[in-house]
């Protein structure tokens, strides 16, 4: 098989959360170029249908749709929906999660349980909803959007979201038990997870501390507007046909200090 043939993903169709700005939307396009449907999901649906847009513009073929991940019945219509419009989904990228800064011994119950909510139960309602109709076709591809802070623990100045780390470290044992249940069912499970890449979400802290920032990345950058869309694109490919249920770091060296 040629290598281009281990990346093409013609025919096959990936839903993207969190798909209508930032991480999201360069997954989406990227997954698009190489061939994909895309099923652009968010509870911003204007932001989704925007970038809908663009890969029509680009010849491909993608729709938009509305899905809160804490919500398990939009979660429903939404694999209804995609189902009915390409036929069968073959990849399902976890990119919607929140942030914030909330200081540890000041963190409200309330916001611990919204960030745990998205950033963990929202990627398994969604793996579980999607995983059950890859398991009936004995194939899928699922990559979860993890972070470099579920690695370690990050100084204040930082990242101060205590619940965030922690979401995104679980987010890595949920894909490896998720990996070794539903590798005998033919469906692949595997996290890819971003360093810093100045979003709408982060400018503003990069602005303030971006150079002290750099000096913690080995490579002295940030993530730029390509940077991601190869790793998700190799773990939804037959290039990575024989690796399941591990965690990659995109992050510029970050985690290998």
């Amino acid at each position: 098989m040629s290598i281009q043939k281990l990346f093409d993903l013609t025919g096959q169709t990936a839903i993207v959360t969190g798909g209508g700005r930032g991480l999201g939307r360069q997954i989406a396009l990227g997954l698009a170029e190489a061939g994909a449907n895309i099923v652009l999901c968010s509870r911003n649906l204007a932001a989704c249908e925007s970038v809908k847009q663009e890969i029509i513009d680009k010849g491909r073929e993608a729709i938009a749709l509305y899905v809160d991940v804490t919500k398990p019945d939009t979660i429903d219509k939404l694999v209804d929906a995609a189902i009915s419009q390409f036929g069968k989904i073959t990849i399902l990228v976890n990119n919607s999660g929140i942030g914030g800064r909330f200081p540890a011994a000041e963190m409200p119950l309330e916001k611990w349980q919204s960030v745990i909510d998205t950033n963990l139960t929202g990627v398994f309602l969604m793996c579980q909803a999607v995983g059950k109709t890859m398991i009936e076709n004995s194939y899928g591809k699922i990559v979860n959007i993890g972070s470099a802070a579920g690695f370690k623990g990050t100084e204040p100045f930082w990242l101060d979201n205590v619940a965030y780390n922690s979401s995104k470290g679980a987010l890595s044992i949920l894909t490896k038990d998720l990996a070794v249940k539903w590798g005998p069912l033919g469906v692949y499970v595997n996290t890819v997870a971003p360093g810093t890449f100045p979003t709408d979400i982060n400018r503003e802290k990069i602005a303030k501390i971006g150079e002290i920032m750099l000096d913690n990345i080995p490579l002295r950058r940030f993530g730029g507007e390509n940077d991601l869309m190869g790793a998700v694109l190799f773990f939804a490919s037959g290039a990575s046909n024989f690796c399941t249920g591990q965690t990659l770091p995109i992050d510029g060296g970050l985690t290998a200090k």
